[in-house]
């Protein structure tokens, strides 16, 4: 059980650890605070390795190929944001690299790395960093934004010329499916509890009767 402030109404309540598939809400708004998972170390890091995988796969392995006239190209997410840069296009370039490869890979290691230091708590101190790191890069990893303007293209290439998806495009749209999978199997709450404070203990978890407190 751990004192939480609800991030809607501000309400400071004592919130139980909920059973697997169960959720603890504010008792003033309703937000759910917290919701039970039935596995909040395993599950998540075998499904961080191997979106790791995948990813490495997606970038790779050639996304699509093109086939116009007799002459044929392809390319991978790299190599797209080589060509926007030799092409001029440098800011979109950097964005794209930014959101598409760097902050995937980015929050996949780092979630990975607190991971395996929880599985034995205390985690040092500067597990706790390393998560807040991991927490600012996933806004950012928008592969589903990118994976729209890769089918507008399509539509729109498929006019004229022959369009083949490459193993990099499947690998993308298994790391779409990955990522809420991570989110929804992990318990940011129960990694906290696992970290060490400045002073080398592990958080004080609060005893007592499930109650708001104003």
């Amino acid at each position: 059980m751990t004192i939480e402030a609800c991030p809607d109404c501000d309400l400071l309540q004592r919130v139980p650890e909920p059973p697997p598939g169960a959720r603890a809400a504010c008792v003033r708004c309703g937000h759910v605070l917290r919701v039970g998972v039935a596995d909040g170390f395993d599950r998540p890091l075998a499904l961080s390795i191997t979106a790791l995988v995948v990813l490495l796969i997606a970038n790779l392995t050639p996304m699509m190929g093109l086939s116009v006239v007799g002459r044929h190209a392809s390319t991978t997410i790299i190599g797209g944001c080589v060509d926007m840069w030799l092409a001029g296009e440098q800011i979109t370039a950097v964005i794209v690299a930014f959101c598409a490869l760097i902050a995937p890979v980015a929050f996949i290691i780092l979630i990975g790395i607190v991971l395996m230091l929880v599985r034995r708590p205390p985690a040092p101190i500067w597990a706790g960093e390393v998560l807040r790191w991991a927490g600012s890069m996933q806004p950012w990893a928008m592969l589903e934004v990118m994976m729209l303007g890769v089918l507008v293209a399509l539509v729109k290439i498929a006019e004229l010329a022959t369009v083949q998806a490459g193993l990099g495009m499947y690998a993308i749209f298994a790391a779409m499916l990955l990522f809420p999978a991570i989110a929804a199997s992990l318990d940011p709450e129960r990694l906290w509890q696992r970290i060490s404070w400045a002073d080398g203990e592990l958080p004080h978890v609060p005893r007592g009767p499930v109650q708001a407190v104003e």
